[in-house]
């Protein structure tokens, strides 16, 4: 394991999950349910199946397709998405 490449995607995907919808969702949670510990093991087991997925997902695809393409799709999507939430909202 290389520890730059842990740190960088450690301190990457935590910024990026600061403040978003997954955050405040076990927020409100916790808030509802006062049930810290159950709301936190869920909402942690949630987090790796999702990030198991992304991952596996992006080495197959790095696999087939080449990385430009493969950002510039994603990208894409991303900004389609905040279109779709601003025009729908």
């Amino acid at each position: 394991m290389t520890k730059s490449l842990f740190w960088a995607t450690f301190v990457t995907v935590f910024l990026a999950e600061l403040g978003d919808k997954t955050q405040l969702a076990a927020m409100t949670a916790t808030a509802r349910s006062g049930s810290i510990l159950t709301v936190f093991l869920a909402a942690s087991a949630a987090l790796v199946c999702a990030t198991a997925i992304g991952v596996l997902v992006g080495g197959a695809l790095f696999r087939v397709i080449p990385e430009a393409m493969v950002k510039y799709v994603a990208g894409s999507a991303f900004i389609a998405v905040g279109i779709w939430v601003l025009v729908k909202g």
